[in-house]
């Protein structure tokens, strides 16, 4: 089931909601988490009721795990083969499910193997419950963990809002709300607050990113299909994909907080205007912020993180990196985008270390500075999203090689004749005026307008968390890059002219469900 879906906002929404606020009147916090528990696994059985043995059996298993990493009285040495054993269960489970095949044809590949691939449907978030679950226990595992009521475990893995596609959250961020007797209790401004949080998210989702995708696809099937493309089409096809994805996992993420404030919760911000970042490091502390959590606390920090000399940091930070493309898919496009951005990361480290040994104070910079910066950060972002975006490493260097102008430059043909005296400059210079969205496949005209406002709207216009601030949506893992943000007077308030707002919002979105599409971020 879609969040962006008529049955999700016309019927279940509703339905839970409602069921949750009148069992929230009892004070009886488990007749709610076992409601709630109730709901979200009948949200998950939705897409494939046969794969509701797996996540329920996952939470049994990682439950009954956890309890014996919380028992008094258990040896260290107990407690680590148990924790072992408890990963060990969850990569397995991944591994075969999300990987098995990836290995299958590469060990095809390199020895001659006859060994065929199984079929295989990749259980959907099973990357998100999986990682949710291996935090619970090295929690528990250092004793950070202490509820262990199984309906809380439970609908802390299966709550419906973040289930499917993150944010992944800790146990200490969920499990104490839902023991709070006031959990689900009817409160207007929490409903409010929710609603219109989920209005903005449905906007970006069904309006901007679905609006934009209609100019990536063709380009990459095109570069799929061995189309020479030209600099104009490729690069504009990789920053159509920028953008679908960008405001596809926003919308998501605003969504998921949303739907969680409506009944009282609060998740992680998990997406922080990633585009506005300055420098590769600051990037990923605003792209799938929660993710990015997870590997630095419980691999790369492990792993020694920066504390072991500066070839061992360096190691660290490729070697997290690898495994975070791996994370996203089973692919050589996703290990070589998590390489390309752990290169990115030891350049950013180096850079930043020459700096400070040139006496130089990081923390000022000019505007022009930051501009640059930001634009030099964009562009690397851009490269990066190709491998993640193709289909395999050849559609993706059939890509760069345009975007590099090795095929030439030109332009679409809608420019010939409205540039005056430049057109017959740039023709003496070999540009040409006939870029393949001249055809029928494209409008590329009104492509070019697309892409012009959503580069402003993602470098300039505030977010979600800065436009409602005021009511604390979420919980912030970066305290002062939304307090400190300078959006404040734009915050939202309760007042008839953002009612309008976002009932206009509400409505055009709605209208936009006719064709409904699977949120990116559900393939991983």
């Amino acid at each position: 089931m879609l969040f962006n879906s008529y049955e999700f906002i016309f019927l279940f929404l509703p339905l839970t909601l409602v069921g949750a606020i009148y069992l929230g009147r009892r004070r009886e916090p488990w007749l709610v988490t076992a409601w709630l528990n109730a709901a979200s696994l009948f949200f998950y059985g939705w897409w494939n009721p046969s794969y509701l043995w797996l996540i329920v059996a996952s939470i049994a298993v990682n439950y009954l795990i956890g309890r014996r990493l919380l028992k008094d009285g258990a040896g260290l040495s107990e407690k680590k083969w148990t924790l072992a054993a408890g990963i060990a269960v969850n990569l397995t489970l991944l591994g075969y499910f999300k990987y098995a095949n990836f290995f299958v044809e590469n060990w095809r590949a390199l020895a001659g193997s006859e060994l065929q691939p199984v079929p295989i449907i990749l259980p959907i978030a099973i990357s998100f419950f999986t990682f949710t679950q291996i935090a619970y226990l090295v929690d528990a595992y250092r004793g950070e963990a202490q509820d262990n009521n199984f309906l809380r475990y439970s609908l802390f893995v299966t709550f419906f809002p973040h289930l499917i596609a993150g944010p992944i959250v800790h146990h200490r961020e969920l499990i104490p709300q839902f023991a709070r007797k006031g959990l689900c209790r009817f409160r207007t401004k929490a409903v409010a607050v929710g609603v219109t949080i989920f209005v903005i998210g449905l906007f970006k989702k069904v309006v901007l990113a679905d609006g934009v995708a209609q100019y990536s696809t063709p380009v990459f099937e095109a570069a799929r299909d061995g189309v020479v493309l030209s600099f104009i089409d490729a690069w504009g096809g990789a920053l159509a994909y920028t953008f679908q994805l960008y405001f596809d996992f926003s919308g998501y993420s605003d969504m998921a907080i949303g739907l969680a404030r409506m009944f009282n919760v609060r998740l992680p911000i998990n997406f922080n205007s990633p585009y506005k970042a300055v420098n590769v490091i600051e990037f990923w502390r605003r792209w799938h912020m929660t993710l990015s959590r997870f590997f630095r606390e419980y691999l790369y920090i492990p792993l020694g993180g920066n504390r072991r000399g500066i070839g061992r940091h360096y190691a660290n930070l490729l070697g997290t990196m690898l495994l975070v493309g791996l994370w996203h898919g089973a692919g050589w496009t996703f290990i070589v985008w998590g390489g390309l951005h752990g290169v990115y990361l030891l350049i950013n480290h180096a850079w930043r270390r020459l700096r400070q040994c040139m006496g130089q104070d990081l923390q000022r910079s000019s505007l022009y500075g930051r501009g640059m910066a930001r634009l030099v950060t964009f562009a690397a972002v851009v490269i990066g999203w190709v491998f993640f975006r193709a289909e395999d490493c050849d559609v993706a260097m059939h890509m760069l090689h345009s975007m590099l102008g090795l095929n030439g430059l030109s332009l679409p043909e809608f420019f010939s004749g409205r540039i005056g005296m430049v057109e017959g400059w740039l023709l003496g210079q070999g540009i040409r005026f006939d870029g393949l969205f001249d055809s029928e496949i494209v409008d590329w005209d009104m492509g070019l307008k697309w892409l012009g406002i959503l580069l402003l709207m993602s470098w300039y216009a505030p977010n979600t968390q800065e436009l409602m601030r005021r009511f604390r949506p979420a919980i912030n893992i970066y305290q002062a890059e939304v307090a400190n943000s300078g959006w404040a007077w734009l915050s939202w308030k309760p007042t008839p002219v953002w009612a309008l707002a976002g009932s206009i919002l509400a409505l055009w979105g709605i209208l936009s469900l006719t064709q409904m599409s699977e949120f990116l971020y559900f393939r991983f």
